[in-house]
């Protein structure tokens, strides 16, 4: 299938200012002479974007993936390199992108419309189309510099998505605003998916990368680290976040428990005595031995701590807690809860916890980790969201927990996890 968009190493450098100077004396006597250093945004960035394909662009704060969608729009032109795309491209590229403050709503769908390269008599006809879209009939007449960020979203979105474009260009814009109009425009986009157009879009959400995308590309410091499946390029972009450290062995440091501990871990905010003291913590899974880092859903994992008690103690406590990256509490429990015996501690010793299967989709969870007297009155040690690990879900299926399920039509089941029918 032909290209839609092709970008041919492109660089994009920037010129970086330390002087200013505001008067115009001042500009005039360095004109030419300010110092700068050169900033290379982009560096040979090359991939193709297949006609009637989704390609989202993942990386983070301040990697180019902006400047590269500007660069696709025609906003800006590359320092080095060639862009081609074939089609009409309507482009949402930042909040409020291309209206006037001083205009209506209505004055700035027909402007907007018009720059997309419709004619008035086009823009009347899809009119009441685009207000619906946006909500906004009730402020369709007030000047846009009323509008709050939200209705920015609205009535950019809608003018982008009804003009018919064959390219669509998106900038974080379906994460924006409340969660009905997000999921719209998450319709809206399977709806362009359906009638063959092509979408590419920056996003910082990895699920939506899974749900929408047949590919994505992860960008790093300017530099294209990856081109490929959604699931692969997710697992990437978050090593690329993380510096590939998924599993983790520290020295123990002094600390005071925080406010907002879990409460299964750490009961209530003493001094941590560190009698006895975590030396070490490892995350082992059936991935680490065929050489990737991550997990897949329902894969077991075992967490080991190493610890040392300076002196016997035979009153002790261990307590795991798990949290995603926003810090939803997901899982906790002690060896109390559990209602097992512990042994005294006395020197070195090691002790697991064995979870059979981890029913986690795709994301980076961290784990909390305490030593503590049984009545959890006082803090041996604690680790606060310090070891983590990964599940990388290969499917499209979405959310956050896996839930084991068969298909049946009449009398024949289907076992997904198999494949096969029964």
């Amino acid at each position: 299938m032909a290209a839609a968009i092709e970008v041919r190493s492109i660089s994009k450098q920037f010129k970086l200012y330390h002087e200013h100077y505001t008067s115009l004396k001042e500009r005039v006597i360095h004109y030419g002479r300010i110092p700068n250093e050169p900033f290379m945004a982009l560096e040979d960035i090359d991939f193709d974007v297949e006609a009637g394909s989704t390609v989202g662009l993942l990386g983070h704060n301040g990697c180019g993936k902006s400047t590269l969608l500007k660069c696709v729009a025609g906003i800006l032109q590359p320092t080095r390199g060639e862009i081609v795309t074939r089609g009409r491209v309507a482009a949402l590229l930042e909040l409020g992108a291309g209206f006037n403050h001083e205009l209506t709503g209505r004055e700035n769908v027909f402007m907007n419309a018009a720059i997309l390269g419709l004619s008035k008599k086009d823009t009347e006809l899809i009119f009441d189309e685009i207000v619906a879209f946006s909500e906004l009939e009730r402020f369709i007449d007030m000047q846009v510099r009323h509008y709050s960020s939200g209705m920015y979203v609205r009535l950019g979105f809608a003018v982008a998505v009804n003009v018919e474009p064959d390219i669509l260009l998106v900038d974080e814009v379906l994460s924006v605003g409340d969660e009905a109009f997000q999921r719209k425009c998450i319709e809206r986009v399977k709806k362009f998916q359906d009638e063959g157009r092509t979408i590419l879009f920056v996003t910082h959400a990895a699920d939506l990368v899974r749900r929408i995308c047949d590919r994505a590309v992860v960008l790093d410091h300017g530099k294209m680290v990856i081109d490929g499946a959604p699931g692969e390029a997710v697992r990437v972009f978050r090593e690329s976040l993380h510096g590939g450290e998924l599993n983790e062995t520290e020295e123990p440091r002094d600390a005071e428990v925080p406010e907002d501990a879990s409460v299964e871990v750490v009961a209530s905010k003493r001094e941590v005595t560190h009698r006895v003291h975590i030396t070490n913590v490892t995350i082992d899974h059936p991935g680490l031995r065929l050489n990737r880092n991550w997990m897949l859903p329902d894969e077991a994992m075992t967490i080991r701590v190493g610890y040392h008690a300076s002196e016997r103690t035979d009153d002790i406590l261990f307590g795991i807690a798990i949290h995603d990256e926003n810090g939803n509490h997901l899982f906790g429990t002690n060896t109390r809860i559990l209602e097992l015996d512990v042994p005294p501690a006395d020197g070195d010793g090691e002790m697991s916890f064995e979870f059979h299967r981890v029913p986690l989709l795709d994301g980076t969870y961290l784990v909390t980790l305490a030593i503590q007297s049984s009545d959890e009155g006082t803090v041996y040690d604690w680790r606060e969201q310090q070891a983590r690990f990964e599940v990388m879900n290969p499917s499209r299926t979405n959310g956050l927990v896996s839930f084991p399920i068969d298909v049946h039509f009449g009398d024949t089941r289907i076992n997904l996890a198999e494949g096969t029918g029964a």
